[in-house]
């Protein structure tokens, strides 16, 4: 256990200073594959049905989390008998590419940098490159808003989520997670032809999130108080706007982001070419501007900080004693 939590905290100074460095293997692409694999070769040997779809779901769901949780616990332990310390070393370099503080805030900041640049269309490239809506309609403001959307709702999925399963169970736990949020972001839309095989993993996201996405949200009003942000108004608008998603987990940490900026998120945005009518979360008390984005990120770095440091605190005891 000590050595996995050292290696969390190893890892997580890892993603600070090296990020997601574009030529290295990431174990997310190899996920990737893994899934799109499974369900080529599901969807022929189930009935083209939406019951046959939804059981193909499922096995590509369960055979997945399986080889992605089995695989590092299996490596981990054979490096262990080997020395500790390749343990330690190879635990580390997977904590560190689980996790995506700095990956989230460099992306998001290049959305940042391309809209003080003035060039519209640049802007939705760069913000069509984290997010899943289609971006061709977005102005300045829903190109912004977009941006901020997504670095509150993956401070949940992409930093606080992952640290939690790290405590919990090491890098395998991680791994498990990991492919859990790949499989919702790969399979989880409601539209043909991911609407039945999806159900599954998009159910399985939603249930494993859940807590996270609570926790992440009262870390993120934390960090709001200690950045001078509207704590009250924050607290107001989660309370009121945590359920205005059609996930269950999304709006929670999107509700304390739009009111600790007195800034409105969501509404309708376009997917593959359909509108989706969707409830605001937060209050227009001003126009959302550029800034909002590194103040996103501002909540983004302390709410990991704070999560790191609550995982240390709750392992602390069980090693110490």
């Amino acid at each position: 256990m000590k050595w996995s939590l050292l290696a969390l905290v190893i890892g997580f100074g890892m993603d600070l200073v090296l990020g997601d460095p574009h030529g290295i293997p990431h174990p997310v692409v190899g996920i990737g594959k893994l899934i799109s694999l499974l369900e080529r070769g599901l969807r022929k040997l189930f009935p083209k049905t939406e019951k046959g779809e939804i059981a193909a779901g499922a096995v590509l769901w369960a055979l997945t989390v399986l080889c992605c949780t089995a695989l590092p616990a299996a490596l981990l332990l054979l490096f262990h008998k080997i020395t500790p310390w390749l343990r330690l070393a190879a635990e580390s370099v997977m904590c560190w590419q689980i996790l995506a503080v700095k990956s989230l805030r460099d992306e998001s900041m290049k959305v940042y940098s391309a809209q003080e640049s003035g060039d519209l269309e640049k802007s939705r490239y760069a913000v069509s490159m984290i997010v899943g809506r289609d971006t061709a309609r977005l102005d300045d403001a829903g190109i912004t808003r977009a941006a901020v959307e997504t670095v509150a709702e993956n401070t949940s999925d992409g930093v606080v989520a992952p640290l939690l399963f790290l405590a919990l169970g090491g890098a395998p736990l991680g791994f498990f997670y990991k492919a859990v949020n790949t499989m919702d972001s790969m399979l989880g839309y409601v539209e043909p032809p991911y609407k039945n095989i999806g159900l599954v993993p998009a159910k399985m996201d939603d249930a494993a999130n859940f807590i996270p996405a609570r926790v992440s949200a009262l870390l993120m009003l934390l960090a709001g108080l200690f950045l001078g942000f509207d704590v009250k108004n924050g607290w107001k608008i989660f309370k009121r706007d945590r359920h205005n998603h059609a996930s269950p987990n999304s709006a929670q940490t999107e509700s304390v982001c739009a009111g600790l900026l007195g800034v409105r998120l969501a509404g309708d945005a376009w997917y593959h070419g359909v509108l989706h009518k969707k409830k605001y979360i937060g209050d227009p008390n001003r126009e959302i501007t550029h800034r909002d984005i590194v103040l996103a990120c501002r909540l983004l770095y302390l709410t990991a900080f704070l999560t790191l440091l609550c995982c240390v605190l709750a392992k602390l005891p069980v090693i110490l004693f």
